[in-house]
């Protein structure tokens, strides 16, 4: 896949770009601002011009609300100018986030009407609006996904009628992204999208949305590798986004960088923070946000408890929102969760409680799974057998609701769901003593979550599925299978603190004290010094004593 992308290309070109993106759009909005640079050409006027290449950069770093402003201001400057009505319809929708609200839904279609009723100058234009326009269309009765493929088919059409026109192009592999399915092991889309970015990045090496929509290209534990170069530079491009400075830590992430993505995340919340207290003083970001809930995993990966108490901390403070995302209720409802069963708090997970900040649970139901997961877990493992139960009868719920009514968009979240259902039943069932159930449903558990995938608002599994089996093999006494299913969990999710520990537990009780020291030796390697897990202390001791026997 490498020779047929051309990666070498990719490496090269964005390894020499500079640190400081200096781009056309800035103009009059000052040095300070870098989004990155695009060329699209509009019929605006020339002193809406410059506003209007800024919404678009904007638009490429998913800095949906910051865009729809620029592209409001353009049509305030140039009421005519039907383009601008274009950028706006197109800030809400969000093809790899959430589907939009009804109220989204409503104001997108105004504006793709808006845009359509102007009658835009040029043929290219026209193009432009029609594509997303059939996104909007019959919004009120057909479903997000195949509006979202009409509008894939639409762009498709564009970027072939203006084959020199390279933001056709990107948007295109864009929408290709937006209709992908996380289940393909093929990744058809995400290759397809990934070759259309390849072939215009030397030209247009400094473009936002190339570098970004790359980086999701790549957002798997078998492609990641190939978006490195992409993710250490996008943040390069596009400093003035906190999306921008966020989205390389999917790929450090899915490669075990721990660092890496704890520096891309300050750097992203802090952005988020200085943003929302410009546009919503009081709000919590849900761009921070999003970013605390990679961090909190980064962190619990390097044993910094430090690092992810102030992440549970400042989440925990959170009231208000400047939007009500997904994101924002997936993080609010993971950090807690993350906090405790990372670091097998298991009373703590059974302790916690869902959430009750004002936020649209109804919409993203799946959020609160999180919680009732990690109870009905941690309650199973302290022998709370009731309150287990309680929680996964509300999992139950949850997933059939999800049946039901699923999520609109590619991504199965019932199935993600039933997932942690049948990991939270399996332990109870292990408590009770019916281990041959509690294993098979274990099995299928780590085998619906291998079938589903991640999403990207996540950075991993709030336990893996495969983890947890592996667990239970090792409590069972069968270390060598459970050593096999720790190593099939790193494959998906590689370096991670407990997969690391448990799987060198498992080796050095099935006798391979060579596989043993290697797993203990990366984990020491990784974590910071003077942290307080207790798993740190024992690696410490076997290293120390197998480097003496030897």
């Amino acid at each position: 896949m490498k020779k047929a992308l051309a990666f070498i290309v990719l490496g090269a070109v964005l390894a020499a770009l500079p640190a400081r993106a200096q781009e056309q759009h800035q103009h009059s909005h000052g040095e300070a601002e870098k989004f990155g640079a695009v060329h699209f050409p509009a019929s605006c006027s020339a002193e809406a011009l410059p506003v209007f290449t800024r919404a678009v950069a904007q638009l490429h770093s998913f800095g949906y609300e910051e865009s729809r402003r620029s592209f409001e201001e353009v049509a305030r400057t140039d009421p005519g100018c039907a383009i601008a009505y274009w950028g706006i319809a197109m800030t809400y929708y969000h093809p790899l986030w959430s589907p939009p609200s009804p109220e989204d839904l409503a104001a997108g279609r105004a504006a793709a009407a808006k845009a359509a009723k102007l009658e835009a100058k040029t043929e290219r234009e026209k193009a432009y609006i029609g594509a997303i326009g059939v996104f909007y269309v019959d919004s009120e009765k057909v479903g997000h996904g195949p509006r979202a493929q009409a509008y894939s088919e639409a762009m498709e059409s564009v970027s072939i009628r203006f084959p020199s026109d390279h933001e056709a192009a990107i948007f295109y592999a864009l929408s290709l992204l937006g209709t992908a399915s996380p289940g393909d092991a093929t990744y058809a889309n995400q290759k397809k999208a990934a070759a259309i970015l390849n072939a215009i990045l030397p030209l247009e090496p400094q473009h936002p949305g190339v570098a970004h929509y790359m980086i999701h290209s790549f957002d798997y534990p078998a492609l990641a590798i190939d978006a490195l170069p992409a993710a250490r530079a996008y943040a390069k491009i596009a400093p003035s986004s906190p999306h921008a400075l966020h989205m390389p830590s999917h790929i450090f992430t899915r490669l075990g960088y721990w660092q890496e993505s704890i520096d891309s995340n300050l750097a992203s919340a802090e952005a988020g923070r200085q943003l929302v207290a410009k546009r919503h003083p009081g709000a919590t970001s849900f761009d921070t946000l999003h970013a605390l809930d990679y961090l909190e995993y980064a962190y619990l990966q390097v044993g910094d408890e430090n690092g992810a108490h102030r992440v549970l901390d400042e989440a925990a403070a959170a009231k208000t929102f400047d939007e009500e995302s997904f994101a924002a209720g997936f993080a609010i409802a993971a950090i807690p969760a993350r906090w405790a069963l990372e670091r097998r708090d298991w009373k703590g997970a059974a302790d916690l409680k869902p959430s009750t900040l004002k936020l649209p649970w109804d919409r993203f139901v799946y959020a609160p799974a999180i919680t009732q997961f990690a109870k009905a877990l941690g309650a199973a493992r302290t022998g709370r057998l009731d309150e287990a139960r309680a929680a996964l009868d509300r999992l139950s719920e949850i997933h059939t609701a999800l049946l039901g009514a699923p999520v609109p968009g590619p991504y199965d979240w019932a199935t993600q769901v039933e997932s942690m259902r049948l990991a939270a039943e399996a332990w109870i069932a292990y408590a009770e003593g019916r281990r041959d159930q509690a294993l098979g449903m274990a099995r299928s558990a780590a085998d619906f979550d291998l079938k589903t995938g991640k999403h990207p608002v996540t950075p991993g599994a709030i336990l893996p599925a495969r983890e947890l089996l592996g667990d239970m093999l090792l409590d069972m006494g069968r270390p060598g299978e459970a050593l096999a299913e720790y190593e099939a969990s790193l494959k998906q999710a590689p370096k991670r603190f407990n997969s690391l520990y448990g799987g060198a537990r498992a080796a050095e009780a099935a006798g391979k004290s060579d596989k043993a020291r290697q797993l203990y030796g990366e984990l020491l390697a990784q974590c910071v010094t003077g942290s307080p897990r207790p798993e740190l202390a024992h690696a410490k001791a076997y290293v120390s004593e197998q480097t003496q026997v030897h």
